[in-house]
């Protein structure tokens, strides 16, 4: 509407005035009395508002609509008035008054709550599905996309997006078909149980996106939703949030329900499993106020322990409606800004303490200067005692501030940090100095802030009405005034009661009133509420019933006042907002009638009306201007001074009635328009389209000429009668002008289905001769048309009919053939003239029918006649006859009895005529089996019976007959067969038949297998078991093979099979079959026998064969005796090995159990175990070959202090270095371990980046060979996911591995240090190792010197050695027993020592490897020993260190190394033949083969086995204070990746684990101790520790190890074992498998602590740096990648990666600072 245009109202009524404060009653000329209602006070408490409760005049249910399910939900379109409804297993759309457009079911459908979802891309499941009801859980609407979101009980909580404009149609399918991506927190959003509540809402963020708020009640395991399961864990809720806002844009399907902020831990809210129990969430309601999302909450685990206490609980969340981050785009995380207080219902004891329904509402506030926000809620406690409780919002959002404040700026007990949550921030509040926080933050939070946080002190309220049994509350606002509406359990709904006058509304049934109630969003005069199987429309006041002023003010209902110029009681708005909806400035209202007693309503959505010129008219020109009221808020009022009584127009009694109408809409033609005329629509044709009058400049009456489209029928009888349909246009205004003629034959019209313009059925008239005329339509006799098509009259004939005869049942089919027989609009066949004959099909030259049943009994000849259009039968041409004949008497059937499994045929006699065309069946209650006929005799099939034997003995079954399709009932007395007994009583058509057990035949003897010579005749004696069927004798038969045998019987139990011809020798055995009817069972198969010859030769053969083995066995005991002498030999020898070698490992385990119970004691009074730090742990296990120099740049930063900042990195910094020299698998691990650094701080969005990577990885792998995925590093994801497991499992390694590891390398270090050790070849007596064994019977004598070291601070130690050991490695075993409680790296070096032997008196000498007394052998310098030097025991040694300027002449280790081709210790080199170099001394040496020193392996081994088996126990067990959380995510990840994939091999999934755990982390544990310890790793502990190492892998792997004399005894040694570890890791992984699952959240949370322990500790400005670098060096295959790739072509990466380039080109460093 203009705002300077003018409003016209007809006649409007009522005046009021804003000034005079309600209650009031003003009058004006008698022309107003208003009244507000009766006002009753009742006050809140000391913050409350005044509540004013008006009394309740009447209610009416004005629609209903019933279901016959249970309700569950429903939503109202505010546009269209739509109602959407959704009850169990179906959805209805309903229009504004509640009547079904469309409908659609929902279930139930085939579920399991332990299965996933069907729409889950290959998720089988293994537990047994059942019809299960479809429970609605949630139902939002979406105006602006159009669709609704319906989300049911089944499939795991599955949601459904259909049309809003036919909810029969699915709007978007989701997930799409053929997607992979799909993941099961994208279909599980509703609660999975009938039981478990569910709220939703949804709003648009500021970005235009729209968003789905949902709050589901945990239903996993351990609460009473989950079934009692003990095979498999929650598939369903365990890793669902209870509150999370999730996507909700149709045109982005990829993110679909998806938590949409990324990270997306962030935008939900989920409690921790562990203290689940205690919060049992019971949502109750959702809804928006203001920009936030408020959500009503019962904690239920409270109920029934503390009911003084509250339980409910009002949450908000801060929603991105706004944009109110200047600074970032980044979008609101739920849990930053969640908060939640308790509500409190009542004081002192009488605390109502759950909430079960809520409603927000603006009321008048207590001051009078506005409407003021409150939320309404009804609370009960556990006796059904019920209050209504009001809140105002302007207290809720001042308690949230306070709240926030005391968490920030000091210590506060009415505030707590939710620690229950996942995404929590911490555990308790912090003190935050002097901050000052800013609105925003107030309201919502911030990242820094401490967060999820919840008030405990709870917002109280005073009940303002208390009652039974409230169940729901809607609060509306009345011009100023409260009005409460509540209903109840027990089927009331009422309004605004008071103590004084409490009415109610009975509802239907007494069925509880949900606690969701709506008002009609076009008409609040309108309350849409639901029951359990009801939705109901109510109107709030019938205010009509009263008849004066005095009962209108009497009645105090806030909804109603007294309207002077209709005098009668109306709705405020009804008299106040007469006006017409309309946008045009000019809206003119013209009544045929009008007097005072006539009121005007015109219902529509009212106009803004301020500033505009607004006029009454009363007609014939007079008018007044009206005063616009109450310019605010959706409702406007206007009053108009009333005139004189004299001045108003002579209005003639009567009532008027305005109709509006379209005359566009509905007229298609110029006869259509001005049919309209009757109705009293002023409509005319001009310009070829229907207009209203008024509007036409030129209107022409004159209607072009009728143009007809189709006729039907085109044929009918001579006689007429025919009802012939004409279509077309513009065929006649009315009937009564509108002629049709078929040629000179007239159509007589019938009115009542004449529709204007378009259709007309007229009744054909008669003619006499056959003929084809075209129909003509006349409309005022001057307008004709002429149809297309021709109607001909035409002359129908019967020429024959067959059969001409049938029984008296009726059923018989026949079939006449004529001509013409499908003329005029209806044929029908009459029998008898009373009959109909029921038509099949019908065509132009035949009719099929079914013959009825005969009337009379002795009917015969009828007559059969074909009739057109009601005409009765006239000509005889059309005239036929039929025969009713007896129906055939059935006597009896023979035999009555039959076998239980197998088919027989029955014989029925009969006594019928031969030629009457009856169609036979027998029926029992078993099947239907069609007969074969003979004269006088059917031969029927008896069906098998479908049942066990054993169940019951007997079984009888009802024979009844079928002709022609009708039940056989008898005609006529029984006759009697030659086998019926005279007593029998007639049968009636039905006859019983029983069923006995199957036959049972067996041989004489019962032998399975008979033996028989070919060419003899062969006789068989079969008995048949006792039997009450009695069988004729051709009804046996029995063949052997493929030979019949002749039968002769010699009773009813026995008889013989004989066959005189000889059965062929080729055959072996031929089975013996018996047949009886259709029974057919083998009984037993007859073996044929060979000639004599074959068994002559068989002899021969075993005899020869006899001699053979004689002659074997003297050879094989002479033999045996000369090897079991050499055994007896070998076996003393072996005997006497194994004692000495148990002697050794006993004795060698005894002292290593004293020296490592030693070694365990000064651990405990040291510092303990040498662990590295996390850092060097990190950059050793990443960059292994560049462990160093990683140290110093990425773990120190390399310039702190230099003033030149990150451009002074040294050119030759490996990280620098050309990659391609280190080979491509060196750079694909270094850039890798490159981004672990880069993204330490960031361990989620790592894993999250590592599981992609992993995934495109396992579907290449499982293309080709899946077995073979992960056993090496030859990817980024690879070496990623070896960082990821050395991170994730470095706490577990120190705090439960570290020291069984540690123990067995000191075990190892002293068991070889108690032999000989080759200084030169490495080689020791001691070892595990068969390369580093010593093969020389080298003697070794232990003995103890007592050493002081200068400056060490200790006093003297003793220290053991033995006598080969070289001066060197005295130095070591002195300098490990002084420095044994240091780390190595604080170690001095052997070299950087001097030893000084105090020989006697003051005599000392300064021992070295090499001196002047070196002694030469073979060609070689030996190296001195302690008995070179014989050095007695107890010898005193004093240590110093060297002085560096003292060049000595000592045998540095390097020294050693470089000259070793010259020296020699124990055994010569490797290189050199020992026969060619021995001595004279050694060649009188014992000659002894080295393989006979193998046995020190076993005797190294058994001694280091307790320690071995204490490692691996650490390693494959579980501690339950300390589970490894990442193995169960990472195991879990795989184990659901093979089952997307339909990987079933076990032996797969264990390969798939083994790589990643065992073989990818332990094993490069186990072979690099120094990554974990700072100890000395020498070469033979290297070689130790790789037999260990590849033990373990033989433990983890799932193929039996085949070995052998020839297989290596690296293998060999630790092959009893194997098994036992095998059981250790297939128990291991059987353990992580039934660990409780780990939620993303909780992993997610896990990886978070992680890096917040270890943040700052890498330089990950320098790793990116190199990334930066490697980037560039492959910036075009990068950018070829990204331009291929879909998705990131589609966000624009590759222009992205390009911009990168270009800004860091020229400053780098600074570019990476800043990053």
């Amino acid at each position: 509407m203009s705002k300077t245009g003018k409003v016209r109202c007809g006649a409007h009524l009522v005046a009021l005035s804003r000034s005079l404060p309600p209650p009031y009653v003003r009058r004006a000329d008698g022309a107003l009395c208003v009244s507000a209602g009766r006002t009753n006070l009742k006050t809140k408490g000391p913050t409350g508002p005044v509540l004013i409760l008006g009394v309740l005049v009447a209610l009416q249910i004005q629609q209903a609509f019933a279901s016959q399910n249970q309700t569950n939900n429903f939503v109202v379109d505010e546009v269209s008035r739509k109602v959407y409804l959704a009850t169990v297993n179906m959805v209805y759309q309903l229009n504004g008054t509640l009547s079904v457009e469309v409908e659609k079911r929902t279930g139930p459908v085939e579920d399991n709550l332990l299965c996933h979802a069907p729409q889950l891309p290959q998720a089988p499941c293994e537990h047994p599905k059942s019809l299960t009801d479809n429970f609605n859980k949630l139902l939002e609407l979406d105006r602006e996309q159009g669709v609704l979101v319906v989300c049911g009980s089944v499939y795991q909580g599955f949601c459904e997006l259909r049309k809003m404009e036919n909810i029969s149609e699915i709007a978007v399918e989701f997930p799409p078909h053929g997607e992979k991506t799909v993941f099961p927190s994208m279909l599980n959003i509703a609660a999975n149980h009938p039981n478990a509540s569910t709220v939703g809402l949804i709003f648009r963020s500021h970005g235009g996106n729209t968003r789905l708020l949902v709050g589901a009640t945990y239903t996993g395991a351990g609460t009473q939703f989950f079934p009692k399961n003990h095979s498999k864990e929650d598939l369903r809720f365990e890793n669902t949030p209870e509150i999370a806002i999730r996507s909700l844009n149709i045109n982005d399907l990829s993110r679909l329900f998806t938590y949409d902020i990324n990270p997306s831990e962030d935008n939900v809210f989920k409690i921790k499993q562990e203290v689940k129990q205690k919060n049992k969430l019971n949502f109750v309601h959702a809804f928006i106020q203001k920009t936030y999302a408020y959500i009503a909450i019962n904690n239920d685990a409270n109920m029934g322990h503390k009911q003084s206490q509250p339980n409910s609980i009002l949450a908000r969340i801060c929603l991105d409606t706004e944009n109110t981050r200047k600074s970032t785009s980044e979008s609101r995380k739920l849990t930053e800004s969640f908060i939640q207080m308790p509500l409190q219902c009542g004081y002192n004891g009488n605390i109502y303490n759950r909430l079960v329904s809520v409603h927000p509402a603006e009321i008048h506030s207590r001051s009078g200067e506005g409407l003021e926000s409150h939320l309404f809620g009804v609370f009960t406690k556990s006796d059904r005692k019920s209050a209504l409780c009001a809140f105002r919002f302007s207290d809720i959002e001042e308690e949230i501030r306070q709240g926030r404040r005391n968490c920030s700026n000091s210590p506060s007990s009415d505030v707590q940090v939710l620690d229950s949550v996942i995404q929590g921030s911490g555990a308790a509040c912090v003190h935050k100095g002097n901050l000052v926080l800013q609105p925003e933050q107030l309201d919502c939070g911030a990242a820094h802030l401490q967060h999820p946080l919840a008030l405990r002190r709870p917002l109280r309220a005073t009940p303002l009405f208390e009652s039974l049994g409230l169940s729901s509350v809607a609060v509306d606002n009345i011009h100023n005034h409260t009005v409460v509406f509540l209903g109840t359990s027990t089927g009331r709904l009422r309004k605004n009661l008071t103590v004084a006058n409490q009415w109610a509304l009975k509802l239907p049934a007494g069925e509880s009133v949900h606690h969701i109630m709506t008002f009609d969003p076009l008409d609040r005069n309108y309350l849409y509420l639901m029951t359990s199987h009801h939705l109901l429309r109510v109107k709030v006041a019938a205010c009509g019933q009263y008849r004066s002023c005095s009962d209108c003010l009497g009645a105090g209902d806030a909804h109603c006042g007294w309207c002077t110029l209709e005098s009668r009681y109306l709705h405020l708005l009804q008299c106040f907002l007469s006006l017409v909806p309309s946008l045009l400035p000019f809206i003119p209202l013209t009544l045929p009638s009008l007097q005072q007693d006539v009121g005007i309503l015109i219902n529509g959505s009212v106009p803004d009306l301020v500033g505009s010129r607004v006029e009454c008219d009363y007609g014939l020109g007079v008018a007044t201007v009206a005063t616009v009221h109450l310019d605010y808020g959706p409702a406007q009022i206007q009053t108009c001074p009333l005139l004189p009584r004299e001045r108003y127009p002579h209005i003639p009694p009567g009532r008027g009635k305005v109709e509006v109408y379209n005359c566009g809409v509905g007229s298609g033609d110029c006869s259509q328009c001005w049919g309209r005329e009757d109705q009293g629509h002023l409509c005319g044709w001009c310009d070829n389209i229907c207009r209203t009058r008024d509007d036409c400049q030129y209107m022409s009456s004159q209607c072009p000429d009728p143009e007809i489209t189709k006729i039907s029928p085109l044929s009918g009888p001579l006689e007429g009668g025919t009802l012939l349909t004409v279509q077309g246009r513009n065929m006649g205004r009315r009937a009564d002008v509108v002629k049709v003629s078929i040629g000179m034959v007239p159509c007589k019209i019938l009115p009542y289905r004449y529709t204007v313009s378009v259709q007309l059925v007229c009744v054909t008239g008669q003619t006499f001769d056959p003929t084809n005329y075209v129909v003509r339509v006349t409309v005022n006799q001057n307008a004709m048309g002429v149809s297309k098509e021709v109607f001909s009259y035409l002359v129908p004939k019967l020429l024959s009919m067959e059969p001409r005869k049938g029984s008296r049942s009726g059923g018989t089919r026949v079939t006449l053939r004529g001509e013409y027989l499908d003329t005029g609009s209806q044929v029908r066949v009459k029998v008898n003239g009373t009959q109909d004959c029921t038509i099949l099909t019908l065509t132009k030259d035949t009719i099929e029918c079914t013959i009825p049943a005969a009337l009379h009994t002795h009917t015969e000849a009828v007559s059969v006649c074909v009739e057109f259009e009601d005409i009765p039968c006239q000509s005889a041409e059309l005239l036929t006859q039929y025969i009713y004949e007896k129906n055939p008497t059935i006597s009896y059937i023979k035999p009555r009895k039959s076998y239980l499994r197998f088919t027989h045929t029955h014989t029925v006699h009969t006594y019928t005529h031969t030629d009457t065309h009856t169609d036979a069946h027998t029926h029992t209650n078993r099947h239907t089996q069609t007969d074969t006929h003979r004269e006088n005799t059917v031969f029927c099939i008896v069906p098998l019976v479908a049942l066990t034997f054993h169940s019951f003995h007997l079984s009888s079954a009802t024979v009844e007959f079928l002709l022609n399709g009708v039940l056989y009932t008898g005609d006529g007395p029984a006759f009697d067969g030659p086998d019926q007994e005279e007593e029998e009583e007639p049968h009636g058509g039905h006859f019983l038949l029983e069923y006995v057990e199957d036959p049972q035949f067996f041989t004489a003897n019962k032998e399975k297998l008979i033996k028989h010579h070919p060419g003899e005749p062969l006789t068989l004696i079969i008995n048949k078991g006792p039997s009450d069927l009695e069988l004729a004798p051709e009804e046996y038969s029995v063949m052997i093979g493929s030979y019949p045998c002749d039968i002769s019987f010699h009773n009813n139990q026995l008889f013989h099979c004989t066959i005189n011809g000889s059965l062929g020798s080729s055959e072996g055995e031929l089975p013996v079959t018996v047949r009886v009817g259709n029974f057919e069972r083998i009984i037993a198969k007859v073996q044929l026998g060979g000639s004599e010859l074959a068994i002559v030769v068989s002899i021969v053969v075993c005899c020869v064969l006899l001699l053979l083995c004689t002659v074997a066995l003297v050879v094989y005991c002479t033999k045996s005796r000369r090897a079991e002498r050499y055994w007896q030999k070998t076996l003393l020898q072996m005997e006497e090995m194994e004692s000495q070698i148990r002697d050794e490992i006993r004795k060698g385990f005894a002292e290593l159990q004293t020296d490592m119970t030693d070694l365990t004691k000064e651990l405990n009074r040291s510092q303990g175990i040498p662990f590295l730090e996390y850092k060097q742990f990190v950059t050793r296990t990443f960059f292994p070959k560049m462990c160093s120099d990683y140290e110093r740049s990425l773990v120190q930063p390399v310039y702190e202090n230099d003033a030149l900042g990150p451009r002074a990195l040294p050119e030759t910094h490996p990280l620098l270095q050309d990659w391609q020299v280190w080979g491509l698998n060196h750079v694909v691990c270094s850039l890798a371990s490159l981004l672990t650094i880069a993204l330490h701080g960031k361990l989620e969005y790592y894993t999250s980046i590592m599981k992609d990577l992993l995934v495109d990885l396992i579907d290449a792998s499982a293309a080709k060979n899946p077995k073979l995925m992960l056993r090496r590093t030859e990817s980024v994801v690879e070496k990623m996911l070896t960082n990821w497991m050395s991170i994730c499992m470095y706490s577990y390694l120190k705090e439960t591995v570290g020291e069984p590891f540690f123990l067995l390398l000191c075990a190892i270090r002293q068991q070889i240090n108690k032999g000989s050790i080759d200084a030169i070849t490495g080689k020791a007596r001691y070892t595990l190792n068969e390369e580093w064994l010593l093969r020389e019977n080298v003697e070794a004598k232990p003995q103890n010197i007592n050493v002081s070291f200068q400056g060490c601070g200790m006093d003297s130690l003793a220290v053991k050695v033995v006598n080969t050991d070289t001066i060197c490695q005295v130095k070591e075993k002195i300098l490990e027993a002084f420095y044994k409680n240091l780390p190595f790296s604080q170690w001095p070096r052997a070299e950087d020592v001097d030893l000084e032997w105090f020989a006697s008196g003051s005599n000392s000498r300064i021992l070295q490897d090499l001196d002047n007394t070196s002694v030469m052998e073979d060609g070689r310098k030996k190296l001195n020993t302690v008995t070179h030097y014989q050095i007695p025991e107890g010898a005193s040694f004093a240590m110093s260190m060297k002085d560096k300027r003292d060049n000595t002449l000592g045998r540095g280790r390097s020294h050693t190394h470089t000259h070793t081709h010259t020296l020699c210790h124990l055994v010569l080199p490797h290189d050199e033949p020992f026969e060619n170099k021995k001595s004279h001394r050694q060649s009188h040496r014992k000659k002894v083969l080295p393989e006979i020193y193998l046995t020190r392996l076993l005797s190294t081994k058994g001694t280091l086995q307790k320690f071995l088996d204490d490692l691996f126990q650490a390693i494959l067990s579980i501690p339950a204070e300390r589970p490894p959380l990442a193995i169960k995510y990472f195991f879990d990840f795989l184990e659901e990746q093979a089952d997307k994939r339909g990987i079933t091999d076990p032996d797969t999934l264990h390969i798939w684990k083994t790589n990643c755990l065992p073989l990818r982390f332990w094993v490069n544990i186990l072979k690099n101790p120094q990554f974990v310890f700072d100890i000395e790793k020498t070469d033979h502990m290297d070689a130790c520790l790789s037999v260990i190492a590849q033990a373990f892998i033989d433990a983890c792997s799932v193929s039996d190890l085949q070995l052998g004399k020839d297989s290596p005894t690296n293998k060999l040694l630790y092959a009893k074992e194997i098994p036992e570890y095998k059981k250790r890791v297939q128990c291991y992984y059987k353990q992580i498998h039934e660990m409780a699952p780990l939620s993303e959240q909780e992993m997610n949370a896990h990886l978070a602590e992680e890096s917040r322990k270890y943040r700052n500790e890498f330089n990950t400005n320098l790793a990116l740096t190199e990334i930066y670098k490697y980037a560039k060096k492959y910036r075009n295959q990068v950018v070829s990648a990204l331009e291929s790739n879909p998705t990131a072509k589609r966000t624009q990466l590759h222009h992205k990666f390009e911009q990168v380039i270009a800004l860091v080109e020229d400053n780098i460093y600074e570019c990476s600072s800043e990053a």
